[in-house]
């Protein structure tokens, strides 16, 4: 009995303990990853790193002079090769940051190469390779899978157009900076969290002081509920082509605010007379492409040209694209390859051809191409982000419901700037809502004063 009572006490806690960590690895993998996944990946990492490192032929013959030193003074025949060094070992609350030094002979480009088998022999989820510094890399492990339950870091990068969109599969924030990256093209089928990740763009856009200019020929369905928040908004293409107009007219007139000043854009001016930012953000950009009539193709050719020329020169006038689609391809017709190509970001989605998959990762980074045609069709919200630096990594977008972003457009409603070149596509707002007691128009200095 007393052996019997000692194997309930001893056994009934390590079972209960079993079971918890159990509930955890499946309910809750962060804290799972915490209290047993990051000390048993830390040792398995300072057991195998050298092992590992020389069978994925990421090592390199020692110089002679080591070779000398480890014969001689050593003392010892052989000569190992010779691993990155690990400089800085760190814990997350997702995964494991590794810093590694390399050696004379190896570049970023072979440890990217080898990240799956380093995943494998380290029992990680992911293992992603990001070069910090020249001879310096950083190898970011996940633990679990991050992306099957998005929560956003706490810490997230800020800035004067900085918005946190989407989660990495590394656990860092997916962020849309268009100081750094000006234009974006995002695709996807059906049902894929296209419109999620347009919402939590706008969402976050939405909370910042630039102006936001709606396109949405699907008769505004997509863009009606942000209309609190618009400067302007086109809802067939005929709108379509005045309002692109009337932004090339907008641009122009930046222009001649930058020659009074002497500057080359918009962020160099003082911000009593800086003009305010603009997103323009392009859903369905298809529909501006297909045509029924002569009369049509005229006015096509003319959209596509605007945007192109937006694409080209409205960066330094604060005027960014966010262009949006099912389907991007050289059939959609004249224009199309040139528009792409000054959309610097690309974010796609599933998407239900190869043709599409190509043409919006395939000229920037070749091996996404197969990322995007593999995605589940049962995780929507996951994509594939890159841009022309040829990087990219999958990301996924956070829940957030249609009536939830109309919400916040209309909390913000009073950051909407007063553009007077857009006010003939304002959107008429039921009195009361969107009204700023003190809106601020765009300033036009005096040239004898400036």
């Amino acid at each position: 009995m007393t052996d019997v009572a000692t194997l309930w006490e001893v056994g009934l806690p390590l079972a209960g303990a079993a079971g918890g960590l159990g509930y955890a690895k499946v309910r809750a993998p962060q804290v799972f990853w915490s209290l047993v996944g990051l000390p048993v990946t830390r040792v398995r990492f300072a057991v195998t790193y050298h092992a590992t490192m020389d069978v994925c032929g990421l090592t390199v013959q020692p110089s002679r002079l080591r070779a000398f030193m480890v014969r001689h003074i050593a003392r010892r025949p052989d000569v190992q090769p010779v691993p990155p060094k690990v400089r800085r070992i760190r814990g997350t609350s997702t995964g494991l940051r590794v810093t590694l030094r390399l050696p004379a002979g190896l570049e970023p480009a072979d440890v990217m190469a080898a990240s799956e088998r380093l995943r494998h022999a380290w029992g990680v989820h992911s293992v992603n390779v990001t070069e910090t510094k020249p001879g310096f890399v950083e190898l970011r492990m996940t633990g679990y899978d991050v992306l099957n339950r998005v929560r956003m870091p706490r810490r997230r990068p800020s800035g004067p157009m900085t918005v946190p969109v989407a989660l990495r599969e590394d656990g860092t924030a997916f962020v849309r900076d268009y100081l750094k990256v000006p234009h974006a093209l995002t695709l996807g089928a059906n049902q894929t969290g296209k419109s999620m990740y347009q919402r939590n763009l706008v969402a976050g856009l939405a909370r910042l002081p630039v102006a936001l200019v709606g396109i949405d020929c699907k008769r505004g369905v997509e863009h009606r509920g942000y209309a609190p928040r618009l400067s302007a908004l086109a809802t067939t293409p005929e709108e379509a082509d005045g309002l692109l107009d009337a932004l090339v007219g907008e641009m122009e007139d930046r222009f001649d605010l930058l020659s009074d000043y002497g500057v080359a854009d918009i962020w160099a001016l003082h911000e009593d007379v800086r003009p305010a930012p603009v997103v323009v953000l392009v859903d369905e950009v298809a529909e501006l492409f297909l045509t029924a009539t002569k009369k049509d193709e005229e006015r096509r050719d003319r959209m596509v040209t605007q945007l192109i020329r937006l694409g080209q020169l409205a960066r330094a006038a604060g005027i960014y694209l966010e262009v949006c689609g099912q389907r991007f391809g050289s059939d959609l017709g004249k224009g199309a390859t040139a528009l792409r190509a000054q959309l610097t970001g690309r974010v796609v989605h599933r998407v239900n051809d190869k043709q599409t998959a190509e043409m919006g990762v395939g000229d920037i980074a070749p091996d996404a191409v197969v990322t995007v045609l593999t995605i589940p069709p049962d995780r929507p919200g996951i994509a594939v982000a890159g841009d022309t630096s040829g990087g990219w990594s999958r990301i996924r977008t956070p829940q957030l419901s249609a009536t939830e972003a109309a919400v916040i457009c209309l909390a913000h409603a009073h950051l909407t700037p007063d553009l007077p070149s857009l006010a003939a596509y304002r959107p008429v707002l039921p009195d009361g809502i969107g009204a700023d007691p003190e809106p601020v128009p765009l300033v036009k200095p005096d040239p004898a004063t400036a």
